[in-house]
């Protein structure tokens, strides 16, 4: 055991303020000179973590304390990315479970919990945001007491420390009561609570991948805890796969963690969390095991996807003219490389050789890995995410979400109706105080899809949502249909304000003067079930007669744009979304109107 070792990691629902609290740690450790302008978020590197102000990746860092290392494991908090949690506790010995002053207890609250109590892990709770109005945190200590007692397998996990944080402001407190100064008393807390690491140093060296990085000159870079043993650098491992296949490689460089950054050592020992390079096609839940009888680790158990969607070659008539990747090769390589590090995804060819079925954990999941390959440069078509269904002992079995929402009191009647369409249960229902209500319903993950677009319209985006996988239940009832029939363009060109104006007399239109567009992309959506064929490039004929107003410019309602999330929510099944670095258009599967009117016919002749 290393007393100068400690290992935690922070674990919260979203939003509730573990990468605002891992940055006071951070400032209040002198990681960073006084002078240096470091901003907030600042674990949160990537792009689009820092646009969505959410944590999307787990992160490692570390800081000092009276001669003892801190290793920090940040993680997500959405539940889509809850694979990226599972897969970096069993490099921690105790965690920070971070609740919100205000909210208590969420879904993600409780799941991240309960995964940290199945693998041991000792708890320091801290209350965070007591300085929010109407925070209370008397009484959401005690509901974070309930969520223990009805979690915890063993008693001594009912023994655990609360402290009250504000860490936006840079303080902890033992107790409420305290004068706020600093982060010192968390500080003082992981020592004495959070165990050191166990581990025979002197044993078969043992580390199993949690995470995966990539350098350009090393090459792959494995990152774990050393669960036995030492490594040194030049020693012969091994690497057991899970299927129990073995490979052999020789350690080129072994880095450990401090600040931001990593530090190149030559010789690390039993305890510590190390990234190691020279281990070709290294994958995570790999062990790296001594040379001489190597001995494999248990694999990290990920729990399985939950919706599913298509990725494909792009195929619409402008294809090419924004990517750098656009063939079924390059698509193919991109996903099997994602699948090295995003542990939560699945992969799996379909009767076409252009096309790929890829499940994750949720709408945001794919929509983060859409994102991230569409800024890389590469085209694809995506289709509608749908829940995966499952054939249990004959039975048919769809993975059901519990959703909690926070909302101004007079949008309840229009949220539950619409809920209602999408099979969901009221489950709680109770008042802030304040002129908002705290709403908890039980759902089919099918009915959850598209929800997230209508929820931000209802409540005009004074509202917050959030759900979480609670298990797979028999498949019953039908979703009631509630979009109605689209705009879909006539023919290739660029859409005109005259033809636009017209579309705009049938209904709202999603498109701009001067957009190019493709027979067969949607164009807006009228009131009616069924599709119509609008001509927006249509312009107004000329004539010779001139009147005193035929020059005025026609006044056009702004088109309705869409996001990626209310793309995908929006598109059905006979529909896809075309998605380039620079553009997102929904199209129709068939181009062709001709063409799907033959197919329409065609279907209703065989069903009658």
């Amino acid at each position: 055991m290393r007393s100068d070792i400690r290992n935690i990691a922070i674990i919260a629902h979203v939003d509730h303020g573990k990468t605002t609290l891992v940055d006071a740690l951070l400032k209040q450790s002198h990681v960073f000179r006084d002078n240096q302008q470091v901003g907030e978020l600042i674990m949160d590197m990537n792009e689009l973590e820092r646009e969505r102000g959410i944590t999307i990746l787990a992160k490692n860092t570390a800081i000092s304390y009276q001669d003892v290392k801190i290793n920090i494991i940040d993680t997500p908090g959405h539940a889509d990315f809850s694979g990226e949690v599972e897969r970096v506790l069993n490099m921690a010995d105790g965690c920070l479970l971070v609740v919100d002053a205000v909210d208590g207890p969420m879904p993600q609250t409780r799941f991240v919990l309960l995964q940290a109590v199945q693998k041991g892990l000792k708890p320091i709770v801290v209350i965070n945001k007591i300085d929010r109005p109407f925070a209370r945190p008397k009484e959401v200590a005690d509901l974070v007491q309930d969520l223990f007692l009805e979690l915890a397998t063993d008693p001594e996990q009912l023994d655990f420390p609360i402290l009250y944080a504000s860490a936006k402001s840079g303080y902890a407190l033992a107790h409420l009561e305290d004068e706020p100064k600093s982060m010192v008393p968390l500080l003082d807390a992981i020592l004495e609570y959070i165990p050191a690491p166990k581990g025979d140093p002197n044993g078969g060296f043992q580390l199993l991948v949690a995470a995966l990085d990539y350098d350009s000159h090393l090459g792959q870079i494995a990152v774990g805890r050393i669960a036995r043993g030492k490594v040194a650098t030049g020693d012969q491992v091994a690497r057991i796969e899970r299927s129990g296949e073995i490979t052999y490689h020789k350690v080129t460089r072994i880095y450990v963690f401090e600040g931001l950054a990593r530090w190149e050592v030559t010789l690390a020992e039993a305890g510590e969390i190390i990234a190691i390079a020279g281990l070709e096609r290294a994958a995570i839940s790999d062990t790296i095991a001594a040379y001489e009888d190597p001995e494999a680790l248990p694999a990290i158990d990920i729990g399985e996807p939950t919706v599913q969607m298509t990725f494909g070659v792009n195929t619409s008539p402008f294809a090419g003219r924004d990517g750098k990747y656009i063939t079924s090769r390059q698509l193919r390589e991109r996903l099997m490389r994602e699948l090295q590090t995003n542990v939560s995804l699945r992969v799996q060819d379909t009767e076409s050789p252009e096309v790929f079925l890829v499940s994750g954990r949720g709408e945001l999941h794919l929509a983060i890995l859409i994102e991230t390959i569409r800024r890389e440069g590469s085209e694809i078509e995506v289709s509608r995410p749908e829940a995966i269904i499952k054939i249990v002992d004959g039975q048919k079995m769809e993975p059901y979400e519990q959703l909690i929402m926070d909302v101004p009191e007079d949008t309840i009647g229009l949220l539950t109706e619409n809920l209602a369409s999408r099979l969901a249960k009221m489950t709680d229902m109770h008042s802030e105080g304040n002129g908002r209500v705290r709403l908890e319903f039980r759902l089919p993950t099918r009915g959850l899809i598209g929800f997230r677009s209508f929820f931000l319209k209802a409540t005009h985006g004074d509202g917050v949502m959030n759900s979480v996988f609670t298990g797979y239940e028999p498949l019953r009832g039908d979703l009631k249909k509630t979009r109605t029939g689209v705009m879909v363009a006539a023919e290739t060109g660029g859409a005109v304000a005259y033809g636009l104006a017209n579309a705009q007399e049938r209904g709202m239109t999603f498109v701009e003067p001067g957009t190019a567009v493709y027979e067969g992309m949607l164009v807006g959506m009228h009131a009616r079930d069924n599709d119509m064929v609008v001509n927006v490039c249509r312009e107004k004929k000329l004539t010779n007669i001139r009147s005193s107003t035929s020059d005025i410019a026609v006044k056009l309602t702004p088109a309705q744009l869409f996001s990626l999330e209310d793309a995908l929510d929006f598109v059905t099944d006979d529909e896809v979304l075309e998605v380039t670095p620079k553009s997102l258009r929904m199209r129709k599967r068939v181009l062709s109107s001709d063409e799907r009117y033959r197919l329409g016919r065609d279907k209703a002749r065989a069903a009658s």
